[in-house]
């Protein structure tokens, strides 16, 4: 399936049904009156985050949403049923923008969460409700109003606990092979992930989280380099950064200058995505080569404050101890946020601007 992660719809709320004129003509009512019902409202459109959807394909072409209009009020005090309301499931992780002010309206970060991005017009009012003592028979009525239209920007952020950032090629594709169920296309080539990858990490029993592949960053990737800002975004909901650097000199790489290069694109990109809580892993280390720099890159980054882990994505070798590595980190974060969680109350409701 291709991966959308960002679309703009036009979203129109249902018009509202228009209020009847009528009057009673029973037999046996000398003065029937008026008996024109009122129109029902517009539907509304509503998203609902569903975590079986991965992508906003389908909103790719279904750029124009149109909720169901209202039905026209009736004679005999009848009024007209409210037009059906559209609900379009989207992915855990959509975020709701006004296309013009670029505002963020809502932010569907829970399974089930909903949100109304265009309300129904309200119906019309039936000539029932004009009737005076100086006007028995009212000839007035309104007519429904149109419905919410609104121009938005629909940006899909993904949720992963632990987001692995790093330079093409240095392996992070199959640490995710390795450690997940995921299976990520892997190549010998630059840029073999070209979309995200959501896998799930089994700790021990009853213990997983969720780690996402983010395709490869290189200098300038925050100004659009590369793949650059496009894919940023899907750090930015993850609570761990797994940084892991290429050990092998075949790639013609210094991981030292690539730890620094890294974590400058995250600060020019996003300050708040630099200061999330890092652990550092050092991979191919199933190669000769690569275990001789290993000594120089852990002193090199220690002298920073960072301990690096060795590991090797091909051979699994130091995979349990990073495992729990990551596993400790995350549990330390859930503690420090649990207060926070717990007052969290569902992205339910509009997004009335």
């Amino acid at each position: 399936m291709k991966f959308i992660d960002e679309v703009k719809i036009l979203a129109i709320g249902g018009a509202g049904g228009n209020g009847c004129m009528a009057f009673r003509r029973e037999k046996y009512v000398p003065r029937g009156g008026p008996s024109g019902g009122d129109g029902g409202r517009g539907g509304h459109i509503i998203l609902l985050a569903d975590r079986g959807l991965t992508t906003l394909l389908d909103l790719k072409y279904r750029p124009r949403l149109v909720a169901g209009r209202g039905e026209h009020g009736r004679g005999s005090d009848q009024y007209g049923a409210g037009g059906d309301d559209l609900v379009v499931r989207v992915p855990v992780g959509t975020i709701v923008h006004d296309a013009d002010t670029d505002e963020t309206l809502a932010d569907l970060d829970r399974d089930g969460a909903r949100a109304i991005i265009a309300h129904g017009g309200r119906g019309g009012l039936g000539n029932i409700h004009f009737k005076t003592s100086t006007n028995q028979a009212p000839r007035h009525t309104t007519p429904g109003e149109p419905g919410e239209e609104r121009q938005l920007r629909l940006e899909l952020r993904l949720l992963a606990d632990v987001g692995v950032l790093g330079f093409p090629n240095a392996g992070k594709s199959s640490l995710i092979g390795r450690l997940s169920a995921a299976r990520p296309k892997i190549g010998d080539y630059p840029f073999t992930t070209l979309v995200p990858q959501l896998g799930v990490v089994r700790v021990d029993e009853g213990s997983t989280f969720v780690i996402a592949d983010v395709p490869g960053l290189i200098e300038g990737a925050h100004q659009g380099t590369g793949l650059g800002t496009r894919f940023l975004r899907h750090l930015s909901r993850t609570a761990l950064l797994l940084h892991l650097l290429d050990l092998s000199p075949a790639s013609g790489r210094d991981p030292i200058e690539d730890f620094r290069v890294i974590n400058r694109e995250l600060e020019l990109a996003d300050p708040q995505l630099a200061a999330k809580p890092q652990i550092v892993a050092a991979n191919k280390l199933d190669l000769a080569e690569a275990r001789e720099r290993f000594p120089e890159l852990q002193a090199a980054l220690a002298a920073q404050g960072h301990t690096v882990l060795g590991i090797s994505a091909a051979t699994g070798e130091g995979l349990t101890d990073l495992v729990h590595a990551v596993a400790r980190a995350l549990g330390e974060l859930r503690k420090r946020t649990a207060e926070t969680d717990a007052g969290d109350a569902p992205a339910e409701g509009d997004v009335r601007g």
